[in-house]
C-alpha cells in the first residue's frame, strides 16, 4: 500500500488513541467507584463539588463541559442517593444550586483511595503523569482557541 494511504490506518488515528486511552482509564475506575456507589460521570460531578460547593447547575455544567440535558439526570440520581441536594438560589430564583449532603461529604473520605489505586494502575511515575496531563490540557485548549 502507498505510504500516503497509511494515514488512514486505524493505528495512525489520534482519535482512536484518545478513545482507547479514555475507555481504558474509565474501565479501570469502574470497580473502585462501584464500592462508592458511583458511576464514572457521577464521580466527576462529585469531584467538582468536593472541590467547591455550593455551586449552581450552570457553573457545574461549565466546569464539566456538560449540557443541562446530560447533567440533570446525573444530579437527579445523586440526589436520589442523598449525597447532593438541589435548592433554588435565594439571589436568583431561576438558578438552582447544588450542595453536598452530610453523606456526600463523608463519601469524599472514601474516595481518596480511588486516586491512589488509579495512580498505581497507570504505571506512570508522577513526573510523566503530570507531563501527560499538561500535554492533554494543551491539546484540548488548542481546539477551544479556534
Amino acid at each position: 500500500m502507498k505510504k500516503s494511504q497509511e494515514f488512514l490506518y486505524l493505528d495512525q488515528q489520534l482519535c482512536f488513541k484518545l478513545y482507547l486511552a479514555s475507555k481504558t482509564v474509565t474501565q479501570a475506575y469502574g470497580p473502585m467507584l462501584k464500592t462508592l456507589g458511583l458511576t464514572y460521570p457521577q464521580y466527576l460531578v462529585m469531584l467538582v463539588l468536593w472541590e467547591a460547593e455550593p455551586m449552581s447547575v450552570k457553573e457545574l455544567g461549565a466546569r464539566l463541559h456538560l449540557d443541562s440535558g446530560t447533567l440533570s439526570p446525573l444530579l437527579k440520581k445523586l440526589q436520589d442517593k442523598k449525597i447532593v441536594e438541589k435548592v433554588r438560589s435565594r439571589e436568583d430564583e431561576r438558578s438552582v444550586v447544588i450542595s453536598l449532603t452530610v453523606g456526600g461529604k463523608k463519601l469524599k473520605e472514601k474516595a481518596f483511595s480511588v486516586q491512589t489505586n488509579i495512580r498505581q494502575e497507570i504505571c506512570l511515575d508522577d513526573p510523566n503523569l503530570m507531563q501527560l496531563m499538561t500535554m492533554l490540557d494543551s491539546f484540548t485548549a488548542g481546539f477551544h482557541e479556534k
